[in-house]
């Protein structure tokens, strides 16, 4: 059978504007890739899945530039596009409405696992279920879907509840599907939800669960980060990522510092100073003799910063910081953006080729 992986990239990202009016979450890059890359590389291709259909909406033509046919990934790519914000169940009736036939491996293109799909998709396949998902437990539940288990048992799903039932666990942005004529079955009888008029991706596998199919599930035993809620989860995304990086330096300390789990790499310059976990991008990056990159800070492809400092920062590609004496802290500054500051504490959100000048 067919064995197929379908990346749900369509949504439009709308708490983290203004930086997704040009830049979809899952391209953002973290260390270099974006996660969509990350996703196909550490988690699907290393299982043997090198078909994928990535269903877009809005601005899905970034995800063709950036992927291509996915030949440059050794994978091949075909996009689909969802129209209508309809849903996740309607993102995978999607795909498969265009040949994502077989086992699907469904995974949401903002989701990212400490711990990668290894172990899930293995159990899936020794358990021989219709469907698996993966579990974890969350601070606030009633931002997913929540898991009723009894018994060891899915017994019951529930969308988003205003009152989570006790010791619940949520569902991640995984779903396996060992036959995709069984989500066609399920699919058509569906009815758009009264909260938000999206199929969901709930009743879609509670269909499963009623008529006495195999539906398996794990919690997963690492981290696990949705950045549902930006900007702050895709910071705690890079810390988590930070967390478990390995010193490695390829470019060049010019005079400068560099302390801890710090990766530079080629073509980087270092004047001033360094403490990890941090990573400085390539391409002519500059980190200038009177800056300090303080810890948690992700400066990405050709970025230039002269003076001042930052903290638990992410700095895109091709943006100019001239700090002067201030500290940026818990900020993502977007691709070709100008900050030009002089003295303070700020903590910005900034979208592509936006400007930030302040002489007090």
């Amino acid at each position: 059978m067919p064995i197929n992986g379908v990346i749900l990239v369509a949504g439009e990202g709308t708490r983290l504007r203004p930086l997704t009016y040009t830049l979809p979450k899952p391209l953002i890059p973290i260390m270099g890739k974006p996660l969509v890359t990350r996703i196909i590389e550490g988690g699907l291709m290393g299982n043997g899945i090198n078909n994928i259909h990535v269903v877009v909406g809005r601005l899905g033509f970034l995800f063709r530039q950036a992927l291509g046919d996915g030949s440059s990934l050794g994978v091949s790519i075909k996009y689909v596009e969802q129209r209508e914000r309809l849903g996740i169940a309607h993102a995978i009736y999607r795909a498969i409405e265009e040949g994502a036939d077989g086992e699907l491996i469904v995974h949401l293109g903002d989701n990212y696992f400490g711990e990668g799909l290894d172990r899930f998709i293995r159990e899936f396949r020794e358990g021989d279920y219709d469907v698996y998902v993966v579990l974890t437990r969350h601070k606030d539940p009633t931002r997913f879907g929540n898991a009723v288990i009894k018994d060891g048992k899915i017994v019951k799903l529930i969308e988003k509840p205003r009152e989570p039932p006790p010791n619940s666990f949520v569902m991640t942005g995984l779903y396996m599907f060992r036959d995709s004529n069984d989500v066609k079955r399920a699919f058509s009888t569906l009815k758009p939800s009264a909260r938000g008029g999206e199929y969901e991706i709930t009743d879609l596998i509670q269909w499963f669960i009623d008529n006495d199919r195999k539906v398996g599930y794990s919690v997963t035993n690492s981290w696990w980060k949705d950045m549902g809620t930006p900007p702050q989860d895709i910071l705690d995304l890079l810390y988590l990522m930070l967390d478990e990086v390995k010193p490695r330096i390829e470019g060049e300390v010019r005079g400068g510092e560099v302390n801890g789990r710090v990766v530079i790499e080629r073509g980087a310059v270092i004047e001033g100073k360094v403490h990890g976990p941090a990573y400085i991008g390539r391409g002519g990056s500059m980190v200038g003799k009177d800056t300090v990159i303080e810890h948690y800070v992700d400066v990405e492809l050709n970025v230039l910063i002269n003076g001042g400092s930052l903290s638990r920062s992410l700095v895109l590609s091709d943006a100019s910081l001239e700090l002067g004496r201030a500290r940026l802290v818990d900020s993502i500054i977007g691709p070709k953006s100008r900050v030009r500051l002089s003295s303070g504490n700020y903590s910005l959100i900034l979208g592509e080729g936006n400007s930030i000048i302040s002489t007090t």
